[in-house]
């Protein structure tokens, strides 16, 4: 898949993590991932820095796709695109 505008994605599902310190937030994905269908996206709000490297690791091991993050003001959103398997 190419670029993708990560500002104009419409999420399938978003989990609020913000304040939750690792790994919290990679646990809210997993559980909230499940509850998807494959090529669904997965925006995850987190405002651990640790998410950052923990997330796009976790995606691929699953068979899952990372999209990418941006950063807001204080936290950042990371988006996932769930696997076939």
């Amino acid at each position: 898949m190419g670029e993708v505008d990560l500002k104009s994605i419409k999420p399938d599902k978003v989990v609020d993590a913000r304040g939750q310190a690792c790994p919290g937030p990679l646990l809210e994905a997993k559980r909230a991932i499940a509850d998807l269908p494959p090529g669904a996206i997965l925006e995850v709000l987190s405002s651990d820095e640790g998410t950052n490297d923990d997330l796009p690791l976790w995606a691929e091991n699953a068979g899952h796709e990372f999209l990418g993050s941006i950063e807001e003001a204080g936290y950042w959103r990371l988006f996932v695109r769930k696997g076939e398997g």
